[in-house]
């Protein structure tokens, strides 16, 4: 199928690119990668009228340490992550995640920000964010802006904190300290496929006694969460296999998935508790 028609603008700056969603309202969508929003629109499932393409922006097209914290600009593609954009553990962490998705194409063009826009439950980067405690920044009328942390991000299946008339100009990872610690699985039937269960974990140690933990489920609600008993749990715990292995039984126990034609909710949740003791091992590794 074809889109239906629509009105297409391409500015040169943010605040022109504001100014337009302003005065089309509902009407407008922002177009960064498109990967999700152009087949949705072949397809006929989304009809905006207006489409506001921002890859014209230059100062949205960044990934760099500032301010202690990776700022990641609406136009940083997910290639970009495959090799390090930042020195230390955060980079390889996320290079380690950034190939899980999709397949080569869509992540030369898929943005980090559109994902977190599109708020897909099963998406990599939605599930990195909450994990890592990261913030949204967003652009708003009159050259306004506010900055919305992860756990208030996510509304409902494909729903989140943005109100009309703004953009999700950037993303921003606190930069880890020296006792840091990350993991990331994921299980999917084949490679680039959406994953049916994922665990993305973040760690302060202290020696080998976890200070604080926070353990994010993709794939398994109808928005990415945190499995906050099994957080609780492994704090102030030492990182035996013992302990990895409560804390992942832990994390099944509190997401409740739906049966669906790709897996029974028994399957999943099974798959919770796998992917979160691999994701710990890896971070204790």
């Amino acid at each position: 199928m074809k889109p239906a028609a629509f009105a297409y603008h391409a500015p040169g700056t943010l605040a022109d690119a504001v100014a337009l969603l302003g005065e089309h309202g509902e009407d407008a969508r922002v177009l960064a990668g498109g990967q999700s929003l152009v087949p949705a629109m072949a397809f006929r499932m989304a009809r905006p009228a207006v489409l506001v393409d921002i890859n014209r922006i230059a100062a949205l097209a960044r990934a760099e340490a500032e301010g202690g914290a990776l700022r990641i600009g609406a136009l940083a593609r997910h290639a970009w992550f495959e090799r390090p954009v930042v020195a230390g553990p955060l980079g390889g962490f996320l290079a380690h995640v950034a190939r899980h998705i999709a397949h080569a194409p869509i992540r030369m063009r898929g943005t980090f920000c559109g994902s977190l826009a599109h708020a897909d439950p099963a998406s990599e980067w939605c599930a990195v964010t909450l994990a890592l405690g990261g913030s949204m920044v967003l652009a708003g009328p009159g050259g306004t802006s506010r900055q919305v942390p992860a756990e208030a991000w996510f509304q409902g299946v494909f729903t989140t904190a943005l109100r009309p008339g703004e953009v999700l100009a950037e993303v921003r990872l606190p930069l880890p300290g020296p006792d840091d610690r990350h993991g990331f699985a994921e299980f999917s039937r084949r490679a680039g496929d959406f994953a049916l269960a994922m665990a993305a974990v973040s760690l302060r140690m202290e020696g080998r006694v976890v200070r604080t933990a926070r353990i994010a489920l993709g794939a398994v609600a109808g928005t990415p969460l945190l499995a906050r008993g099994a957080a609780r749990a492994l704090a102030g715990q030492t990182l035996t296999d013992a302990a990895i292995r409560a804390a992942a039984a832990a994390a099944a126990s509190e997401c409740d998935p739906q049966d669906d034609i790709h897996a029974p909710a028994e399957y999943r949740r099974d798959l919770v508790r796998a992917m979160v003791r691999r994701a710990l091992v890896q971070a204790a590794a």
